[in-house]
C-alpha cells in the first residue's frame, strides 16, 4: 500500500474535507465511459486521440477543432458572503473568478473563447433580491468575458429547494472555443530540454478555498486577520482569478504553439505533471511566498511540500516551450500585463516534479486523473 502522505500530499485536503483521491476515481470513471460514445458522432467530427484527461474537450472539423468545457467556481462564494461588509463588491470579483475558472481550462489546449455561459443555481430564488449583489455578480461575468475576448451567450439561473440551501448560489458554467488552424492545437508533445515557464496569479485564484474558510472558522478574528503587509485575509482571498486567454492569443497570433498548458488549479503544482509523459518536471525559480500564502502556512500548519501540493503558490499558469522560444514568450506575456519568468526544464526520468532548492518532490502516484490509456 502507498504512503498517502508522501505519495499524495493529501494531508491538507483531508483536513480542509476534500479527498481528491475520491473525486478522481470518480472522474477516471465518466472519462472511460464517456469515452465509449464516441461513435456518437455526426459525420465529418472525431475525436483527437489523447483528448480524455485534458482541462477541456475537442472535436475534429475539418480544418478546425471544436473545443467546450464545463467549470464550476467551487466554495468562494461563500468568502464573498462573509466578507461583503469591508470588501467592495465581492461578487464583481466572482464574477470574474468563475469565468477564470472556465476559460483558463479551455485555452490549455489551444482554443480561443468564443461564447461562455452562466449557470448561477440557488436553494431559493430570494437570492436574486438582493439587487447590488445581483448587478455585482453580473457586471463582473461580463467583465470577464470581456477579458477572454468572448461573448456572453446564455446561461440558467435554477431554484433547487432542498439541494442547495436556501441562503446560497452555485456558481457554474461552460464555454464554446475554436482552434484555427488545426496547426494551433496544444498537443501535448513534450521532450526533454523544453522550457517551464510560467505566469504569476493574483493570489489564492478559487482553489484551496475549503481550507481558507476552514482557517477563518478556527480563529476569532476570521477574515479580517491582518497579512504581514497589512492587508485582510478577506481582502486578499478576493483579489479576482487572472484571465490567460489573451496571453494564448498573442502567443498563437504570434506564431508560437505551447506544447503543452497548465492551469494551476486542484492539486497545485502537482498539475504541472498532468500530461502523462514519462519525463521529470524540474522547477528552478519559484515566486516568493506571499503574505497570504505564508499566512495560510502558518495558520494552517502546512509544510512548503503541503503547500505547494494544495495552493498554486503564486504560480497560476504555465506553458512548456521550445527552448529558442523562451525569450519571446516573456516579451509577449510583458506587453500582456502579466508577470512571467522561466521556472525550469523537462528532463528524462520517470514521471515527477522536483522543486530544486525547497527539497520538493512529488512522484506520479500523486496525480493520477486520466482513465487508463490517456
Amino acid at each position: 500500500m502507498r504512503n498517502y502522505k508522501e505519495n499524495h500530499a493529501d494531508s491538507a485536503y483531508a483536513a480542509a474535507g476534500v479527498n481528491y483521491d475520491s473525486l478522481d476515481a470518480f472522474k477516471r470513471l465518466c472519462q472511460h465511459a464517456a469515452s465509449t460514445t464516441k461513435e456518437s458522432l455526426s459525420p465529418g467530427f472525431a475525436e483527437p486521440p489523447h483528448i480524455r484527461g485534458e482541462s477541456a474537450y475537442l472535436v475534429e472539423h475539418g480544418d478546425s477543432f471544436l473545443a467546450h468545457v464545463e467549470e464550476g467556481l467551487g466554495t468562494k462564494n461563500l468568502v464573498a458572503d462573509a466578507v461583503k461588509d469591508f470588501v467592495k463588491r465581492p461578487y464583481y470579483a466572482i464574477g470574474i473568478d468563475t469565468v477564470g475558472a472556465i476559460v483558463n481550462d479551455l485555452v490549455t489546449v489551444g482554443a480561443l473563447p468564443v461564447a461562455i455561459a452562466m449557470h448561477a443555481g440557488v436553494g431559493s430564488g430570494a437570492w436574486f433580491d438582493d439587487a447590488a449583489r445581483a448587478q455585482d455578480l453580473v457586471d463582473g461575468f461580463a467583465e470577464g468575458c470581456r477579458r477572454s475576448g468572448a461573448v456572453w451567450g446564455g446561461g440558467e439561473t435554477p431554484a433547487l429547494k432542498d439541494v442547495i440551501n436556501p441562503g446560497a448560489v452555485v456558481l457554474a458554467g461552460s464555454a464554446m472555443g475554436i482552434v484555427t488552424p488545426k496547426t494551433r492545437r496544444i498537443s501535448g508533445k513534450i521532450k526533454a530540454g523544453d522550457k517551464i515557464v510560467m505566469l504569476a496569479s493574483s493570489g489564492i485564484h478559487a482553489n484551496g478555498i475549503t481550507f481558507c474558510r476552514k482557517i477563518a472558522a478556527e480563529h476569532t478574528d476570521g477574515y479580517r486577520a491582518r497579512l504581514s503587509d497589512g492587508t485582510t485575509f478577506g481582502e486578499a482571498l478576493m483579489r479576482p482569478t487572472v484571465l490567460y486567454a489573451r496571453f494564448i492569443r498573442d502567443l498563437l497570433e504570434r506564431g508560437i504553439v505551447p506544447f503543452y498548458a497548465v492551469n494551476v488549479t486542484g492539486h497545485g503544482w502537482r498539475k504541472l505533471m498532468r500530461l502523462d509523459a514519462p519525463v521529470r518536471y524540474r522547477i528552478n525559480v519559484t515566486p516568493p511566498v506571499s503574505p497570504l500564502f505564508r499566512f495560510l502556512m502558518d495558520r494552517g500548519g502546512l509544510s512548503e511540500r503541503e503547500a505547494y501540493a494544495t495552493f498554486n503558490m503564486g504560480g497560476g499558469f504555465a506553458v512548456y516551450v521550445d527552448k529558442g522560444d523562451v525569450a519571446d514568450v516573456l516579451r509577449i506575456a510583458e506587453s500582456g500585463g502579466y508577470e512571467a519568468w522561466e521556472a525550469g526544464v523537462i528532463e528524462d526520468g520517470d514521471r515527477s516534479i522536483k522543486i530544486a532548492g525547497k527539497d520538493i518532490f512529488y512522484d506520479g502516484s500523486a496525480l493520477n486523473i486520466r482513465p487508463e490509456g490517456q
